[in-house]
């Protein structure tokens, strides 16, 4: 019965996550570098367009991994 506990600890962090995820797409509109920055790539040809934010997906990863790591590092620390 105590691993349902830690389950629905892990299901509320997956929860917590998608709820950030979604604001993050949200307010994505309302940042202006979004998507423009150095090193994203976009490829306009008549009929095709391609885009790939590679730096602002780079950005975007280290600032959640000091963000959680922040938190975690808390959180290990009660334990």
């Amino acid at each position: 019965m105590n691993n349902f506990g830690s389950l629905g600890k892990i299901l509320i962090s997956i929860g917590i996550f998608f709820l950030f995820t979604g604001f993050l797409f949200l307010l994505s509109k309302r940042v202006p570098f979004f998507g423009k920055l150095p090193g994203d790539i976009y490829i306009h040809k008549k009929q095709f367009t391609f885009f790939f934010p590679l730096t602002s997906s780079i950005l975007i990863s280290l600032i959640l991994t000091i963000i959680l790591n922040l938190f975690l590092e808390n959180e290990i620390r009660g334990f």
